[in-house]
């Protein structure tokens, strides 16, 4: 399988995740994003027998977007405080099934991870082992569609809780169009539905210049084509 590099140098790699694909191994065994760059790596640098692949970040497995991976442990670990530090900036483009009464607007719920049925939920702060979640959105463009509204929203993600944009969403009473876990209209349906879930610009400063980096990638198919993101996203 091809991978789509963006940017590539000594330190990070810049690279396109498809949906369906994990970020790293899982108990399917499939193949995963980590598997395919350090083979990627092998047959670029044949004299590395273990090429070093470090995870910044993650992707939900049905999620596509731009994920950064660092090629050194020293890259990894700066970027990794960026995260911690919240210097790191991850944006995403989201369909969603109806439309935010505010054009922008900011969710802070605490969520807790149920690990049996690989669900999150929003509980309240006192809960034993909820985490703050945040994110802020904005309302970009809104459509009816067959008797219903669609919204495109860009979402900055302040926090990288388990599935925290789908949840949160969904909590907000604007579930992601083809969520097949946190979506009811999905939960029910038949057939397999890719959700409409992007991750389309990193932000972050590079492990060894310091310097600012920004990335991004727009989506394609369907719900995102029935929007004009070009015109919002040259």
């Amino acid at each position: 399988m091809d991978i789509n590099i963006i940017y590539e140098d000594s330190y990070i790699m810049v690279v396109e995740k498809p949906p369906k694909i994990p970020s790293q191994r899982d108990k399917t065994g499939n193949i995963d994003m980590l598997s395919l760059i350090k083979n990627y790596l092998k047959e670029k640098y044949p004299r590395a027998k273990n090429p070093y692949i470090g995870l910044i970040h993650r992707l939900d497995r049905p999620v596509g977007g731009l994920m950064v991976f660092a090629k050194t442990k020293q890259a990894n670990a700066k970027l990794s405080k960026q995260i911690q530090d919240r210097e790191f900036k991850k944006e995403y483009l989201v369909v969603i099934c109806g439309k935010p009464e505010q054009e922008k607007g900011e969710l802070v719920d605490y969520l807790i991870k149920n690990q049996r049925r690989n669900i999150s939920k929003v509980v309240s702060k006192e809960t034993k082992g909820a985490k703050e979640a945040i994110l802020e959105y904005e309302l970009v463009d809104s459509m009816n569609v067959e008797e219903e509204i669609l919204s495109l929203i860009k979402v900055n993600l302040k926090t990288g809780r388990h599935h925290q944009i789908r949840v949160q969403l969904s909590n907000a009473g604007l579930p992601i169009w083809g969520d097949t876990k946190y979506n009811d209209f999905f939960k029910n349906k038949k057939g397999w539905f890719q959700i409409a879930l992007w991750a389309f610009r990193l932000d972050f400063f590079h492990p060894k210049t310091n310097k600012l980096c920004s990335f991004k990638l727009n989506p394609k198919g369907y719900p995102f084509e029935l929007f004009n993101i070009e015109k919002y996203f040259i």
